[in-house]
């Protein structure tokens, strides 16, 4: 069938223009994304860093991209709950996950029949490490140092220590502990850090072990008492030495954790792409740096750096766990 334009439309969009094999190519997704709001499903409830890194880098890719990226929290099961639902998103850009190395690594060792391959139904596209956790003691157990800590578990027999899930890093360091000392630290999870320090400070825990961020406050407010740091020194708190410096013999609690941000599965590359390179952008920005700054985590990677780190983490982590007898039951 013959082309007809109309005059004066031709005459608007230009002969040469009109005469261009471009004309007629089919405009895709990728070409115009973002056109619409993004969802972020943050897979864990506000208060800790997950949350800090979805909200921050949530607000900066609205500037960089002129269209709205909304955090939506939803905690429960160690990030499963978030997991699955990105998982079944239409792999358009549209929806993304941010969530931490527990929910795509930890959770294939210690949840069985998981409902969501890790490597298979996701692609990530960067990775926000930060400085070594937090371990901090109720005030009132006179403990200063891990040692001191060894003495006050082994007088009072059982000891209860909070974690934001099962197989996260605060439940390794109990399962080290309980394993070198022969201490019966009884790891508490919980889904996520909000919820474990509002526990920790209404005095239902002796130990909780945390991010930065959502420690911060417990410290400053004086419900609670720092002895060490895990896997390395953290930047807010340079002289605080580690549990290995004080003696522990650390199996898999040394591999830093991480918040990510990962697309389901099959989403268009130059999709990926444009997210990757904006994330790195992000880290440049001064509003972004800001946060940064504050909770003391580094700036994301790129998606190739990501990648890499992913692949290192996950079999050492899986391979501690194991070694641990930290499993699903």
């Amino acid at each position: 069938m013959p082309l007809h334009l109309d005059r004066r439309k031709l005459i608007a969009t230009g002969a040469a223009f009109a005469a261009s094999p471009l004309l007629y190519r089919p405009v895709s997704a990728q070409d115009k994304w973002p056109s619409k709001t993004v969802r972020i499903v943050c897979g864990y409830p506000p208060g800790g860093s997950t949350d800090v890194v979805s909200r921050s880098y949530g607000e900066f890719f609205t500037r960089h991209f002129g269209q709205t990226f909304v955090v939506e929290n939803k905690g429960g099961g160690s990030g499963t709950v978030g997991a699955i639902e990105v998982k079944q998103a239409k792999p358009d850009g549209y929806t993304i996950m941010a969530t931490i190395a527990t929910t795509m690594i930890q959770n294939r060792a210690t949840i069985k029949h998981l409902a969501y391959d890790p490597e298979k139904d996701f692609e990530i596209i960067t990775i926000v490490t930060g400085s070594g956790s937090l371990v901090v003691v109720q005030p009132n157990t006179g403990v200063t140092n891990l040692k001191e800590f060894v003495e006050f578990a082994r007088k009072k027999d059982k000891v209860s220590l909070g974690t934001y899930a099962v197989g996260s890093t605060p439940h390794l360091v109990a399962s080290e502990l309980n394993a070198q000392y022969g201490l019966k630290i009884e790891p508490i999870h919980y889904r996520g850090e909000g919820p474990m320090w509002a526990d920790f400070i209404a005095g239902s825990l002796d130990i909780c072990v945390g991010s930065t961020a959502p420690t911060l406050p417990v410290l400053e407010a004086g419900r609670g008492r720092m002895i060490a740091a895990v896997g390395s020194r953290n930047k807010a708190f340079p002289d605080i030495p580690t549990l290995e410096e004080q003696g522990q013999q650390p199996r898999g609690s040394q591999i830093r954790g991480f918040v990510g941000l990962w697309a389901p599965a099959k989403t268009p590359s130059e999709i990926l792409e444009k997210l990757s390179d904006a994330c790195v952008a992000g880290g440049k920005d001064e509003r972004v740096q800001k946060v940064l700054s504050q909770f003391y985590l580094e700036p994301a990677m790129s998606m190739a750096d990501a990648r890499k780190k992913f692949a290192q983490d996950s079999p050492a982590m899986l391979a501690a766990l194991k070694g641990l007898g930290i499993q699903a039951e």
